[in-house]
């Protein structure tokens, strides 16, 4: 493969190849394997003889200076100033020489970050931003990443389980994060519709825009008290809270119906078996800030019903399609109901979700 040089213009993002590390411009394309050495540590060889090693280290996402200073002078001493951050939110400290290793793992487990989730591990979840600056959060994302990842830390140090498992969190069906595809993941749920402030409709917001938000047209332009506004039929709206980005006179959030779901199942990769779409576990569990015990226990509750049953290299949705749903609620005692039927006349039960073309009709 052909070494080519980044290119630096003025318009756009930067070319990411001016970012690389020396040894990964330079064997960039060319790796002849990867093995894991130990929990959190990995070694990628090239084609050359050239190496690389991976330090994983658990990264909180929302960062302080300090922690964005201390990951910088980690990287300086031990990896030329050169780091990455994962799609998980992990931060990797890459070097060449192995005697850094056990150096970068001693500073960053004495500063309190956890070293692990590469392999057969839990992996720092992806979420949103929660309640810390989204409009139209139903629940927290920090607060309940943070209490879940501490009632799971042990398998993100250890590859104890039958796969890898990946967790995701979402505010609201908008889905910000992954969770549509995720082997566990926690959805925030609005279950009101938006509350109409009719005095102020007409002056902030724009009756057309606001119509055209909903996905599912349940918003009609109406007249209140002789004032342009709008009414929300209440059996088509899907509590998405699109009309209350375009529009702050519909609030959708509601301290007492707001909540949580959760969702398994889900998996990106193509190995083994084609990927998934999540499916609905639990429907309804209450916001309980500031630890949410009732999701943390859900969610451990699933994975240790998974890490005794499955078969290696099973992951989750592997395992749910091999024992049957009946077999998955009745072992993790999880509580079958009507919500769980997917009577949804687009359902994506047929949607092509692989790259695996087996067949082509051409007519």
């Amino acid at each position: 493969m052909a070494e080519t040089k980044p290119r630096i213009t003025d318009i756009g993002p930067p070319d990411y190849r001016q970012f690389l590390p020396p040894v990964i411009e330079k064997n960039y394309g060319q790796w002849k394997y990867h093995e894991i050495l130990e929990p959190g540590v990995m070694v990628h060889v090239a084609e050359r003889g050239d190496k690389v090693y991976t330090v994983r280290v658990a990264s909180p996402r929302l960062l302080s200076l300090d922690t964005i200073r201390f990951y910088a002078d980690v990287a300086d001493r031990y990896c030329g100033g050169h780091l990455r951050f994962t799609s998980r939110h992990n931060v990797e400290f890459m070097t060449t020489d192995a005697d850094n290793v056990p150096e970068i793992r001693k500073e960053v487990e004495e500063r309190g970050h956890l070293v692990g989730g590469i392999g057969n591990s839990i992996t720092s979840m992806v979420h949103t931003q929660g309640w810390v600056h989204c409009h139209s959060a139903a629940t927290d994302a920090s607060g309940i990443v943070k209490a879940v990842m501490d009632d799971l830390a042990e398998h993100f140090t250890a590859m104890d389980l039958p796969a890898k498992c990946r967790i995701a969190l979402a505010c609201c069906l908008n889905m910000c994060g992954a969770v549509h595809c995720s082997d566990i993941a926690i959805l925030g749920i609005h279950r009101k519709p938006p509350r109409i402030e009719h005095d102020k409709l007409d002056k902030i917001c724009e009756i057309p825009l606001v119509s055209s938000s909903c996905p599912t047209a349940a918003i009609r332009p109406t007249t209140v008290n002789g004032t342009k506004s709008v009414d929300v039929i209440e059996e088509d709206c899907m509590f998405c809270a699109n009309c209350f980005t375009v529009c702050p006179a519909l609030p959708i959030a509601d301290a007492e119906a707001d909540g949580v779901s959760i969702w398994v199942g889900g998996k990106v990769s193509n190995a083994r078996t084609q990927p998934r779409f999540s499916k609905l576990a639990i429907p309804y569990i209450t916001n309980n800030p500031p630890r949410w015990p009732e999701v943390t226990s859900a969610v451990k509750n699933i994975v240790d019903v998974w890490r005794q049953d499955a078969r290696k290299f099973e992951r989750i949705g592997d395992w749910i399609e091999r024992i049957g749903w009946p077999r998955f609620f009745k072992k993790t005692g999880i509580e079958f109901g009507k919500e769980h039927i997917d009577d949804y006349t687009h359902a994506g039960l047929s949607f092509q979700r692989t790259a695996q073309i087996t067949h082509v009709d051409w007519d």
